[in-house]
């Protein structure tokens, strides 16, 4: 692929500022002992450091330079993401507030076999991932109820946590108004529903397996009592019509924003909010997601600038020494997102950060857009699922000690019980090799095999629209 822009390896070097910055002050501050390490140096102020070098490295004067970057930062890709980021976290936000969390969280409980704990947890899990679209909320919600009710029925606490961990992973993997899959199917230019039903075929046996070995291995040795599991199911209601709406294919502006009222009311019905504080918690949904609305918009300037000055150009050139064909190109993409997952410790900044240059990549082999956009959230998944110095993990060992007494649990505790994110990574690979998912990108017959000229795409329709024709007489 030749953009036409000269090749420029140094132009690449705000990434590399980024990453430096981040991982830098995370190995810093974890050798000297200090809590969450790789979240003391926001990657806010990281990326806006390398948006500075950005700047330096960039040729034209700085209105020129502002300029591109305001492209970049307006792109219209950009300023979608940013618009559906903040509506999912004032419906969260909204849901959450209303009591809806607890409610599903317990609604589940109830209906799980108390001898099932394990496997029922990771169910409940990937429900609440998906419906709510945050593996670090679920997380939050579930591993207090799950760590007590681990304690009390003799289950093992590791594999208990890790159980809720995948299961969030599974939703937030799949979820329609997941920041993951908004960054994903965003930066492909291709629809959220077709990303899940691609995503859907490698993640599922991956759950399913994940189930089976939860229901070996994670029997208690005695029957839990698990105290009040009283809930409204009016509660429930909302998360239940924003993932059903969102699998209909319904526009996610209006599933999230139908959410937020829905919520709402629901609220102000049951005596849970007032007026006051349905707005407030909007605005509190609208403001927890600063730290990817301000990351997503610095990183669309800065990738614009690095773009003018020949950076993506030579990355590409670069991938195209071993990429030899779709599959190798595939594999590369998988790496490539799985670099920057390790590197920043968070999927979704992975994602962005990757997104740009996997694009190039499709459209040079060829790769479904929807096919890319599963790889990228499927393998930023593995990396931020295993990773010991991922939020996820950090956090479900200190909820877990803060609520069993002398739990003494760490993210390496849980590392080797993640059995969902090592099977997804299994599954992720043999797509690749055996494409058992690609069906689904079949379904559209002029898009089975990707190419971004849209005279192509033309081409193929005209080609299938005089086939149709001439069948029919």
């Amino acid at each position: 692929m030749n953009t036409g822009k000269k090749a420029n390896g140094l132009a690449l070097l705000p990434f590399l500022v980024f990453i430096v910055l981040f991982m830098g002050f995370g190995i810093f501050y974890l050798v000297t002992g200090v809590d969450m390490p790789f979240y003391q140096f926001p990657t806010v102020t990281a990326m806006f450091v390398a948006v500075i070098v950005a700047f330096l490295l960039s040729k034209g004067s700085i209105d020129e330079k502002f300029a591109t970057f305001a492209k970049g930062s307006g792109n219209l890709d950009v300023l979608t993401m940013l618009i559906i980021y903040i509506l999912a976290g004032a419906f969260a936000g909204v849901a959450a507030a209303m009591g809806g969390r607890d409610a599903t969280v317990n609604l589940g409980l109830s209906l799980v076999p108390v001898q099932f704990l394990c496997a029922g947890l990771f169910i409940i899990s990937a429900f609440m991932g998906t419906a709510t679209g945050t593996s670090m909320g679920t997380i939050s919600a579930v591993i207090p109820i799950a760590a007590g009710v681990a304690a009390k029925g003799n289950l093992s606490l590791p594999i208990t946590v890790a159980a809720v961990v995948g299961g969030a992973m599974f939703g937030d993997n799949l979820s329609m108004i997941s920041d993951t899959t908004i960054a994903a199917t965003r930066s492909q230019k291709c629809e959220m529903r077709d990303k899940f039903r691609v995503n859907l075929l490698i993640a599922l046996p991956a759950a399913i397996l994940t189930i089976i070995v939860l229901l070996v291995v994670g029997r208690p040795e005695q029957l839990a009592d698990l105290g009040d599991l009283s809930f409204n199911f009016l509660k429930v209601i909302p998360y239940l019509c924003v993932l059903i709406l969102a699998l209909v294919g319904m526009n996610v502006f209006l599933v999230l924003t139908l959410g937020i009222f829905i919520a709402g009311i629901i609220g102000m019905i049951t005596g849970d909010l007032t007026i006051a504080a349905w707005a407030q918690a909007i605005y509190d949904g609208f403001c927890g997601m600063n730290e990817v609305f301000f990351l997503t918009l610095l990183c669309g300037g800065m990738s614009e600038l690095i773009a003018k000055e020949g950076g993506i150009q030579w990355l590409i050139e670069k991938f195209q020494s071993i990429m030899k064909d779709n599959k190798s190109a595939q594999i590369g993409i998988a790496g490539l997102v799985a670099a920057c997952d390790v590197a920043t410790a968070n999927n979704t900044v992975a994602i962005i950060v990757a997104g740009g240059i996997a694009n190039d990549i499709s459209k040079e082999y060829k790769v479904d857009p929807r096919r890319t956009a599963s790889l990228l959230d499927v393998f930023a998944c593995v990396l931020q699922g295993i990773i010991p110095y991922g939020a996820q993990l950090l956090v479900a060992a200190s909820l877990t000690n803060a609520t069993v007494e002398g739990a003494n649990m760490s993210a390496a505790n849980i590392m080797p019980s993640l059995w969902y994110c090592w099977f997804l990574a299994v599954f992720g690979i043999l797509s690749i090799w055996i494409p058992f998912a690609d069906g689904v990108c079949r379904k559209d017959p002029w898009n089975w095999e990707y190419d971004c000229a849209e005279s192509k795409v033309a081409e193929r329709k005209a080609q299938l629209a005089a086939s149709a024709e001439s069948h029919m007489n």
